[in-house]
This record gives C-alpha cells, structure tokens and sequence, in this order.
C-alpha cells in the first residue's frame, strides 16, 4: 500500500497529491506527465477516515 501525506497548502486548506501513474491511466495527463485542461473534483465524507474523490465533467 502506497501511503501519501496530507499537507498543508494554506490557512484554510489541507492537500494530499494523487499518484500519476494513476492520472494518466484516467486519461487526464499528456504524454509529457502534464494535466490535459482543466478538472474539477467532487470529494464526499463517506465515513470516518474516508472520502471519494469523483471527476466532474470528464
């Protein structure tokens, strides 16, 4: 299991990055490994500890 940190981006925000390997099996990066557009995400508390993570609009 790959674990990823969360961090802190601002005073008011947490972050936590997403594996490109993974991205790119989305279709949402180049062939250079950059982000193709635009994306927007939906993130849903599911229950304590877990969230879901949907791509709007793809």
């Amino acid at each position: 299991m790959v674990l990823n940190k969360l961090r802190k981006l601002d005073q008011n925000s947490l972050g936590v990055t997403l594996p490109k390997d993974d991205l790119r099996v989305e279709g949402l990066l180049d062939e250079n490994g950059d982000l193709r557009d635009e994306h927007h995400i939906h993130i849903r508390h599911v229950a304590e500890g877990e969230w879901i993570l949907e791509i709007i609009g793809k």
